[in-house]
């Protein structure tokens, strides 16, 4: 039909204009940031190597600085960039601050073209993120509060748009804002000890930060209704089986046996095309949002930007020549 063809053409155009201009600003110079941000090889401890891996180039405070550790990993996980969430005498609740330096790491992150996957986890045993920090909210004038809530949103959104996979980890209990972080993720992995649940209800408020959209999204309308409304904590057994993670692990002694699974997960994704990966998160994202012809139209848009690559012809070469790929992301 006429309709349709107009509504794929359509597709078809947008997905090329935003695509350039996606492609064209994580092709622009690779971030400072990787520099600044002394990287760790021991990509699993959370002793001194750790701490000592804090972003640099994040907040001048040492104790603000602590609050969001992003570190890039070395040697086989090169190119995994890990934030870990570190606000342990509340947490992990969203303050201002930790907004902030969420808002500034990934933004470095956007246009880091050695970037291939990121990793959000808790530095802080038996907790993910407790949501918004309602001590703080407390202390806000009413006209503060908007502005708050629009700043988590805006957060949370540019967390979802980054062009590379994203995976969160979840080693404990992720409520409210803290669920929405993991919902604007492509990917969630948890404990099953883990609790996670939106339960802004209680509070006479709603999910403000992507919630009511990403769950039903991701579990499906009738689903989500029903944990909104009820304001239910599900465990990660139970968060697997309604299709809100797609893997669940038992919890270890050192209590990070989902960043573990989310780490083995990023290395599946290192040997593939990094342009391609790019491109592929772009059309999944926005062809889920439309119906199929425009969804077609949008994959072939993007699949044209996969043709002139250099990784396409390495990629091909490798596969003749029976080696694995040497990609540059170009």
């Amino acid at each position: 039909s006429m309709a349709a063809a107009a509504l794929g053409g359509l597709g078809l155009l947008r997905g090329r204009l935003r695509l350039r201009l996606r492609l064209g600003a994580s092709s622009s110079s690779s971030s400072s940031s990787s520099s600044s941000s002394s990287s760790s090889s021991s990509p699993l401890g959370r002793g001194a190597g750790a701490r000592a891996a804090a972003g640099r180039s994040y907040g001048s405070e040492a104790k603000e600085e602590e609050e969001l550790r992003v570190r890039y990993l070395d040697d086989e996980h090169k190119g995994i960039v890990v934030l870990g969430l570190n606000r342990s005498h509340a947490k992990n609740a969203l303050n201002k601050n930790l907004l902030k330096m969420m808002s500034k790491a990934v933004d470095a992150l956007k246009s880091d073209k050695k970037v291939r996957t990121v990793i959000f986890r808790s530095e802080v045993p038996g907790i993910f993120c407790a949501g918004a920090d309602l001590k703080e909210r407390a202390k806000m004038h009413s006209s503060e509060v908007g502005s708050f809530v629009s700043k988590a949103r805006a957060t949370i959104n540019e967390m979802a748009n980054l062009p590379v996979p994203t995976i969160a980890a979840i080693d404990g209990t992720a409520l409210g804002g803290g669920l929405e972080l993991a919902l604007a993720c492509d990917i969630r992995v948890a404990a099953s000890s883990a609790k996670m649940g939106l339960v802004e209800t209680k509070l006479a408020i709603i999910p403000g930060a992507g919630g009511t959209q990403r769950l039903p999204r991701t579990i499906g309308v009738s689903l989500a209704k029903e944990l909104i409304f009820s304001a239910r904590i599900v465990d990660g057994e139970e968060a697997k089986s309604i299709g809100l993670i797609s893997h669940v692990v038992e919890q270890n002694e050192a209590g990070d046996a989902a960043y573990r699974r989310a780490l083995a997960l990023a290395r599946e994704f290192l040997p593939q095309g990094p342009v391609a990966m790019r491109v592929a998160k772009l059309a999944i994202n926005q062809g889920m949002e439309v119906d199929l012809v425009t969804g077609l139209a949008i994959e072939e848009a993007c699949y044209a930007q996969t043709i002139p690559t250099k990784d396409r012809i390495e990629g091909l070469l490798a596969f003749k020549e029976k080696r694995p790929p040497r990609y540059k992301g170009e």
